[in-house]
């Protein structure tokens, strides 16, 4: 069997995260990295776990995130289940847990699952590849939040050993009779 790891990425860096997150368990598991915008029909036999992770963008997630989460909440709960987070907020340690990363909580609160395991990673700063007016916003939501704010400039934030770590305890939920 395979872990399946659904992502939704809007500038790249939840889609790394999910791709180096199945590089670390692919010494004990297969598995599939899918955009969850392209996963209309999964094959759910195929998979034993599932793991999601989405970005923030002006403190939402895109929609298509919490969509399949409806559509899908049966499934997802049979199989070891997790979730990751990935925002520009969570560049401050102390708001990288799901309990003090306010998007994550607030996910949490109103979505109908619960995963059995969770994580906040910060993502990264990308000006150059911005459109103007993302960029512009950006800016403004990093200044008023002390962040980096040159437009020529691309920081990545993501914290790679807090990303392995993750990986592991999700490998290691336990198996769920399905």
């Amino acid at each position: 069997m395979k872990a399946l790891i659904l992502f939704s990425s809007r500038d790249g860096q939840t889609r790394e995260i999910a791709s180096y997150i199945a590089n670390e368990i692919k010494a004990q598991q297969t598995c599939d990295v899918l955009n969850i915008l392209h996963a209309r029909s999964v094959d759910w036999a195929q998979y034993d776990r599932v793991l999601i992770g989405a970005s923030i963008r002006y403190g939402k997630f895109h929609p298509a995130v919490a969509k399949f989460i409806k559509t899908h909440l049966q499934t997802l709960q049979q199989r070891p289940n997790g979730f990751f987070c990935v925002n520009l907020t969570a560049r401050k340690p102390e708001k990288r847990s799901p309990q003090t990363n306010a998007y994550t909580r607030k996910f949490l609160q109103q979505s109908p699952w619960a995963p059995e395991c969770c994580a906040v990673f910060a993502g990264a700063l990308r000006y150059p590849r911005y459109r103007w007016f993302d960029r512009v916003m950006i800016q403004l939501i990093m200044r008023m939040t002390g962040g980096e704010t040159d437009k020529t400039k691309e920081v990545e934030y993501t914290d790679w050993q807090q990303v392995a770590r993750f990986a592991r305890e999700f490998v290691r939920l336990p198996a769920k009779s399905l």
